[in-house]
């Protein structure tokens, strides 16, 4: 025998080995690369935006520190809780994010407003939370940042000059009193709301004034000053998914609705594509039944290597009643056209019976017994049931 195996066509050709696993590296390929691209995306974006603890671009610790410079002390609150009990009557509230307060959370925050007697400074504010922070006031189409002009009498607005303002933009309701600034296509991007006393709402369309790569241009650090620094408290509020409502406290019922009302719309789209992308490749790799091919055996078995090797598997599964009835199957089959009967009907024992008992003698045991007889009881009954049909034959093709 040769030291070398020749190829049979159980063999893998290397294209069929890369036609069986190119389905497989495209997906790691895609997922990869996906990861690969979101890494690099979110490596630039900016970290802590709007955060009084951050130095990035859009963070705000420039603000915070020249509030602090003019003897307003900050408290960062990250939660609802911890903007409730920091806020007071000589305090400014700052809501960075109102929208992604859930509506249970909304009204907290409303009520927490009502009792403060200060002020509230919102940024952002849309559709979402203006019915419940600012009734009576509706968000527009929003508009790019732009260098905008104070057009108002605010005081805070006419000392700050020109500033960038821009994103959403305010509608106010007839006989609501507003102070209405900072116009861009005819709306106001900054809207001041009296309330009782000296407390006040502002809504500010933007967050650009409060960056710090922003804060030295036009007069976004004056009007920022202004805004923030006209009490001795400034309790800046950043919410986020974090912000539970405390236990005990009933949800909206739609917590999978306004979960994906937080995830930004790229991620929707892309989530999108992939599964289409999925489907596509399940399609394209779905086996698909095509007809026939024949192949060379890898090697020749003899029919007797095969019958016997069928016979000791038999024999292991102690499966007397599949033998017998292998072995008085292919009897009839072969007696039936010496007897005159079609093999299609060597089975039926109504049709082959009478002719085999026409064709012998009636000598021996009964035919019907032998050929569709009970399963052996043991494998001494199994072998006599073989020499059995044997005679049978033999004495069919000799009468």
């Amino acid at each position: 025998m040769s030291g070398t195996l020749s190829p049979t066509s159980t063999a893998l050709s290397p294209a069929q080995l890369w036609a069986r696993a190119r389905g497989a590296v495209l997906v790691l390929a895609l997922v990869l690369t996906g990861g690969l691209i979101l890494a690099l995306l979110q490596s630039s974006e900016p970290r802590g935006a709007l955060d009084p603890r951050s130095a990035d671009p859009h963070g705000s610790r420039a603000v915070a520190e020249l509030l602090k410079d003019r003897g307003v002390t900050v408290t960062v609150a990250t939660t609802l809780d911890e903007a409730t009990a920091a806020t007071g009557r000589d305090s400014t509230l700052l809501v960075t994010a109102p929208d992604l307060l859930s509506d249970n959370r909304l009204s907290a925050l409303r009520t927490v407003m009502r009792a403060s007697a200060g002020r509230t400074v919102l940024i952002g504010a849309g559709a979402p939370s203006l019915a419940t922070l600012a009734p009576g006031v509706t968000a527009a189409e929003s508009t790019r940042v732009t260098d905008l002009a104070p057009a108002c009498s605010l005081p805070a607005a006419r000392r700050a000059g020109s500033a960038d303002l821009g994103g959403e933009r305010y509608l106010t309701a007839a006989g609501i009193r507003a102070d209405a600034c900072y116009h861009a296509d005819g709306l106001p991007t900054l809207v001041r709301l009296p309330a009782t006393g000296d407390s006040d709402t502002v809504l500010l369309g933007a967050p650009d004034i409060l960056h710090n790569d922003r804060l030295d241009e036009q007069g976004n650090a004056s009007l920022a000053l202004q805004l923030l620094g006209s009490r001795p408290h400034l309790v800046w509020y950043l919410p986020s998914l974090s912000d539970l409502p405390p236990a005990g406290e009933p949800s909206d019922g739609d917590t999978a609705g306004d979960f994906l009302a937080l995830i930004p719309s790229g991620w929707l789209w892309g989530a999108f594509q992939l599964a289409v992308a999925a489907v596509l490749a399940a399609v394209w790799r779905g086996r698909r039944l095509g007809p026939l091919v024949t192949e060379r055996l890898p090697v020749t078995v003899h029919a007797s290597e095969a019958t016997e090797g069928r016979a000791r598997l038999y024999r292991k599964a102690n499966a007397r009643d599949r033998a017998a009835s292998v072995l008085r199957s292919a009897t009839r089959t072969r007696i039936a056209p010496l007897l005159g009967v079609p093999v299609r009907d060597a089975h039926s024992p109504d049709l082959l019976l009478p002719a085999l008992t026409a064709r012998l003698s009636g000598a021996g045991g009964d035919p019907e017994d032998l050929l569709f007889g009970p399963a052996p009881a043991d494998d001494a009954t199994l072998v006599r049931l073989a020499d059995q049909l044997d005679a049978l034959e033999r004495e069919v093709r000799t009468s």
